[in-house]
Parts: C-alpha cells; sequence; structure tokens
C-alpha cells in the first residue's frame, strides 16, 4: 500500500485541551498538560500512525490577545504552524463555548484557505443542546470538511477523528521512523517535565511567569544521566512557593520530574534544580532558543 504523510497544525484556544488530544492521537505522553492555561509554549511536533499514515501533530501554543515578548512569540509560533499545515484541526471546548478567546481564533480563521476538521472537545462535560447549536454555528463559520465531537481526556472519539486524519493525508515517504513519537529533543522534554510538575504542583500559587532552563546536560560513564536544571521567576516572593518549607516543596517537584525524565530517556537520572529570581527572565534570548520560540517576535 502506498504510503502517506502529512503536517496537522492543532490550533484551539488556551484550555481547549490541545495537547491532551495530541497525546491521545499519538497513543503516548509527548506534551505536558496542565489546568493552567497556555501551558503549551513552543511547537511540539508528536508523529502518529495509522495503518500506512504518519501524522506529524502540531500541538501549538494557544491563540489570545498577545502583550509581552513571550506572548506575542507563542502566538506567532501558532499562527505560523497553521501556513504550512496539511490540514487544521480546530479544537473548541463544548463545555465553554465560543469565549472571548475561542472567538479570537474564529475570527483569525475564517476565510483561510487551508482545509479545516472541526473538533468540540470535553463534550462529556457540555449541554447537549448548548453543544449541537455552537456546531452549527462554528460550521456555518468555518465550513469544515469534517465535524467530531470528542473527549481527548477519556479518548472517546480520538479513534475516528485518527481515522480521519489518515485518510486525507497526502501521499508521500514517512519523515520519521515507526518508533519517534516526537521531534523534541531530550533536552527540551526533560526542561518540559519540570515545568509540568512546576504547574501540577503548586496549582495558582505561581504565576504563569517561570521557566525551565537546562544548563548542563551529563551522559556519564555508568550510564546514568545528570541534569542541572534553573527554575526561572520573576519575584522574591515567588521564590518561598517554589522551595516550600525547608526546600520541601522543590524537592518533591525534583523527585516527580526526574522519575517521569528517568522514564523517557529509559536509564537512570541524577537531577539537580537550584531557582533563580531574574525579573526580565521572559526578555532572555537562552529561553526562547531553549523553547524554540522566536525572540524577535
Amino acid at each position: 500500500m502506498t504510503k502517506t504523510c502529512g503536517l496537522v497544525a492543532v490550533l484551539g484556544a488556551p484550555n481547549a485541551g490541545k495537547s491532551t488530544l495530541v497525546n491521545a492521537l499519538v497513543g503516548q505522553k509527548v506534551a505536558i498538560t496542565s489546568p493552567k492555561a497556555q501551558t503549551t509554549r513552543t511547537r511540539l511536533m508528536g508523529i502518529a500512525i495509522h495503518g500506512e499514515a504518519q501524522l506529524l501533530l502540531l500541538d501549538t501554543p494557544g491563540i489570545f490577545a498577545p502583550g509581552r515578548r513571550l506572548d506575542r512569540a507563542m502566538v506567532k509560533a501558532a499562527w505560523e504552524g497553521a501556513e504550512d499545515a496539511d490540514r487544521l484541526v480546530v479544537l473548541v471546548d463544548a463545555s465553554t463555548g465560543l469565549n472571548k478567546k475561542a472567538q479570537m481564533l474564529v475570527e483569525g480563521l475564517e476565510g483561510r484557505p487551508e482545509a479545516k476538521i472541526l473538533v468540540l472537545n470535553k463534550v462529556d462535560a457540555a449541554n447537549k443542546a448548548d453543544m449541537l447549536k455552537l456546531a452549527q454555528d462554528l460550521h456555518d463559520r468555518l465550513s469544515p470538511e469534517a465535524v467530531f465531537f470528542i473527549s481527548a481526556t477519556l479518548g472517546d472519539g480520538v479513534d475516528d477523528l485518527k481515522a480521519h486524519l489518515a485518510s486525507v493525508m497526502p501521499e508521500g515517504p514517512w519523515h520519521f521512523p515507526e518508533d519517534q513519537l516526537s521531534d523534541a529533543t531530550d533536552r527540551m522534554i526533560a526542561a518540559e517535565m519540570t515545568r509540568e510538575q512546576l504547574y501540577r504542583q503548586l496549582h495558582q500559587e505561581l504565576p504563569y511567569a517561570s521557566a525551565v532552563v537546562t544548563e548542563k546536560w551529563e551522559d556519564r560513564p555508568d550510564g546514568s544521566t545528570a541534569i542541572h536544571q534553573q527554575i526561572r521567576i520573576a519575584r522574591d516572593s515567588q521564590k518561598g512557593i517554589v522551595l516550600g518549607k525547608g526546600g520541601s516543596k522543590l524537592k518533591s517537584i525534583g523527585e516527580a520530574a526526574r522519575k517521569e525524565i528517568s522514564e523517557h530517556l529509559g536509564r537512570k537520572v541524577h537531577l539537580f534544580l537550584h531557582v533563580k529570581v531574574d525579573p526580565k527572565w521572559d526578555e532572555d534570548r537562552d529561553v526562547y532558543e531553549e523553547v524554540g520560540l522566536d525572540w524577535s517576535a
């Protein structure tokens, strides 16, 4: 049979469930998730296989009104992902409907020439009548080639969406080996896994203004890997939150991240974390290079 391969950009407002959907389509975790909006900062590619089709899935940052440099760089990355895609998956949270940020996304997509697939997510938490009205409204505005109702968290409807995506990919050789799940480097994934633990363990206590930068990576002769990461925060008042009493919270974050990184790499990991207060970390070119964003956006 003829192999097919294509690029699918997953677009949505913050917290629509883009990373959860990409992970579900791949069948394994490749993108970090959290209840916190704007968790995804860069264009991370997950790689999924369905029959003879290879799907290159761009998990893009959420579309929102950008303010500071980091916001502008994230939104630019999302729209650039759309420009090169064979299909756009327009993901909308069916439980919240067209809020201000979702409305902004739809307005930006109206009239664009790319082939679109409308996906209403979190249908398990949505009012059915409202959801059907929303689907009709979005269909009229975006003219998608197909509409899917899914729950990315539960997996409902994901297989049907994956099969459809596979059926519309263009003919061509696969771009990655069959066993490769992402184009992200181990260094990037390790930093993302630590950032995920920051969000998960600190919840609303830590603002969105934090970053994790891998400073040193050493593969040791005994087969283990030593990783030194810096957690950058904007204010002194946040340092105590990240450290916790007697350093207990930082230790907990480090233990959870080390376990995930070790499982990902398939070897023992020594993880060293330290916290740096830098009010202007989001203006640092190194941070942008670490996650593949355009500093000049």
